[in-house]
Parts: C-alpha cells; structure tokens; sequence
C-alpha cells in the first residue's frame, strides 16, 4: 500500500526484503499442510452417524450428521478432489485405519452442503484469543471467487461477459489471521451492504477496525461503533469528501487528519497497513484452496466458501511466518 504513492510520484523504490524468526518452525507447517496423517477419535466415530433416526413417513431419515459431512468436505477442499474421488479417498483411508464408518456416497456429500448450519468460519475459538474477550486490529476486505465451469476459454468462445463468473467473498480478519467472519454474495452486492451480515458472526470486541475506501459511508460508520463500541475506525474517505455535522464524529476526525498532516501522514500514524491482513487472507485463499468455486448452486457456495475460511483458520494455528524487513 506505501508503495502507492511513490508510484504515482514517479519515483523507483527497490523491492523491499523480508527475513523470517520463525524458518524451522514455518517450515515444518508446510509440511504437515501436505501430511495425510489421519487420527480418528472415538468422539468423532460416534459423531459420525445420527444416532435416533425417527421413519415418520416423509422419507428416509439422515444416516450421517452434519459434523460427518463437514470432515469430509474439508478433506476434500485441502487435497482438491472431486466428489467421487473424495468419496473413494476417504474410504481407503478408513479401510487402512479399520475404522467402523465409511464416506457418505458423493450424491449425500452434494445435497447435504446446502443444508448445513454454519454460521461463522470454525476453530476461530482456538486461536491465540481465547483467553481474552477483545482484539487488537478488525480488517475487513472482500475479493471475487470464480464460479464453477466459467473460464477465460468459455468466456471468450460464447462471448459470455466475465462479470458474471464470478461471487464475492467478503471476510473480517483479526491481526493474527483467524478468520472471524465470512460471507459469499452475488457480484452485485457492494462491500457495505455485506456489513451485517459479518457483524452477527463476530463476538469479540476489538480495539481497531480498518476498510479500504469502499467502506467510507456514515451507515458503515454507525454499525462498527455499535458493534465496536470502543473502537478505533480507520477508513480512508474519498478524496471529495467533506467535512459535515451529518458525518459520523469519527468520519470528520479522519477527514480533519487528512487535511492536517496529509493522507499518508495519516495512515502511518493510525496504522493503516494493518489492512494487509486482510488481502494476505484474500491471497491465502485462492493460493491455498484455489480461485474457484466447486459447487454449482449458490447455497452450497456459500457453505463451501465458509468451510474454506475454517480450514485457512486450522491451518494458521498450524504456524505462520514471522518477517522482518532487512535493507
């Protein structure tokens, strides 16, 4: 983001180099992201299956739960494998481990995603936080997911129009990277109209709160310092915005910064780089489990994409780097 402004100033800034503390420790965590090391609980073999299963007529009751079908669509977003496959890879893992379960048939693991119950990313609870109530640092940050089956090549042989191939993933990322909070929308949806939903799935208060210029509208405003009652909002306004009685009080203190010491005074002094978290959950994502969505109905999109977000939340605890720049 810094680099931005040299750039349009013309000026040549060297690429800027970062060592890391932690080598070993990371490097070890990439490893085990690959592992297909197993451990199977006795709590998770009882979890697997419904245990009262009532015939009242209206059909054939659930034979799996739902904790069954989330494992294994998260085994099957890790190691990018299609239904069946996914169907045939767990089983064989099973059968080695001879366990009593078997993989719900690729036809259940389908219909099932759009029936899932979740309301926010998992295994946020386990992060660094859980012995405390608060935060330090909210982004939030949204980016496009490809949809299923719509490519360049079919784009441009059935003159299709690229914007709509795609969903909008919008996330609230905390300074440690867990994902707190996920949404899947259509492309139309603007970032602010994607605020409460994001905002029922966060239950920590948080010292910050940062948004990139998308976000600079006074409703925007209104619903973080409701939700965040102490918190410090830092949007950057639109370069044609004013001070007004009608904004809201932290609005003109950023707008009023802005004119004193100049915008990127402004954003070194209230830590706007911090956003970055965000976008490197952004790039996680799509580098880790892929730019594009498997599902082809929007509601298992949307469950795909949160339990995406669940996984990248696993593996953070797993380990990340620790950088620092260098000259």
């Amino acid at each position: 983001m810094p680099n931005k402004y040299p750039q349009k100033k013309g000026w040549s800034l060297p690429k800027q180099n970062y060592k890391l503390h932690n080598w070993p420790q990371y490097n070890q965590a990439l490893r085990q992201r690959g592992s297909i090391e197993f451990w199977v609980s006795d709590e998770a073999i009882e979890k697997w299956y419904e245990i009262n299963r009532v015939y009242d007529g209206t059909g054939t009751p659930k034979k799996f739960t739902d904790f069954s079908i989330i494992v294994c669509h998260e085994i099957r977003q890790v190691y990018k494998l299609s239904l069946r496959q996914c169907e045939g890879f767990i089983n064989s893992i099973f059968d080695l481990m001879k366990v009593p379960i078997v993989c719900p048939d690729y036809s259940c693991l389908s219909k099932r995603l759009s029936l899932l119950n979740i309301n926010s990313p998992r295994y946020k609870k386990e992060s660094h936080h859980k012995n405390s109530n608060s935060i330090s640092a909210m982004t939030i940050d949204s980016s496009g997911l490809q949809r299923f089956g719509r490519d360049e090549w079919h784009q441009e042989k059935y003159s299709i129009s690229a914007q709509r191939s795609w969903r909008k993933l919008h996330v609230a990322v905390d300074d440690e990277h867990i994902i707190h909070a996920c949404i899947l929308t259509d492309r139309f949806v603007s970032d602010d109209q994607a605020i409460d939903p994001l905002l029922d799935q966060i239950d920590m208060d948080a010292a910050h709160v940062l948004a990139d210029g998308s976000y600079d509208k006074n409703p925007v405003y209104n619903k973080l310092s409701t939700h965040f009652s102490t918190a410090e909002i830092i949007i950057p306004p639109d370069s044609d915005a004013v001070y007004s009685h009608l904004n809201h009080v932290q609005r003109n203190r950023n707008l009023q910064e802005i004119k004193t010491f100049g915008r990127m005074n402004w954003q070194r002094v209230r830590g706007y780089g911090k956003r970055n978290y965000a976008e490197l959950c952004i790039q996680r994502y799509k580098r880790i489990l892929g730019n594009k969505l498997h599902a082809r109905q929007f509601s298992r999109q949307k469950n795909e994409a949160m339990i995406g977000c669940s996984i990248l939340n696993k593996m953070t605890q797993g380990g990340m780097p620790q950088s620092y720049k260098f000259a």
